[in-house]
């Protein structure tokens, strides 16, 4: 399942808060991107298509509640990235962003960190 940036926030919402109106959606979401609450609408519409979102009737309105955990869409994109940029290498992942970006010494002490606990686990 492909998730969109704007459909990501959306769902980012829900991740935080759940279940939601259309309307608390909106108050989260329309001011920071700029959208009118017919926006919103619009991209839960896509998210209930796609089962990442479902929709339970509250009288006159609907709740919204994720279906697609956050860890899970996390997982699918970070490989998909990793795949489609890295030829599904971490280590070249890494090379990039040390040598493209500036990694600080408290990135560079938790990516330290991290290879010690991984070696610790095998």
């Amino acid at each position: 399942m492909r998730i969109s940036d704007a459909e990501s926030s959306v769902m980012q919402v829900l991740w935080e808060r759940a279940p939601q109106t259309a309307e608390e959606i909106a108050a989260a979401v329309g001011p920071v991107h700029g959208w009118q609450e017919a926006t919103v609408k619009t991209l839960l519409n896509r998210l209930l298509r796609k089962r990442a979102i479902a929709a339970e009737r509250d009288g006159r309105r609907y709740l919204y509640r994720p279906l697609l955990a956050r860890a899970d869409y996390v997982h699918a994109e970070s490989t998909s990235l990793l795949d489609r940029l890295f030829d599904g290498q971490v280590s070249a992942l890494v090379a990039h962003f040390s040598r493209s970006e500036k990694l600080s010494r408290r990135e560079i002490d938790e990516i330290r960190a991290l290879i010690e606990e991984i070696e610790h686990e095998s």
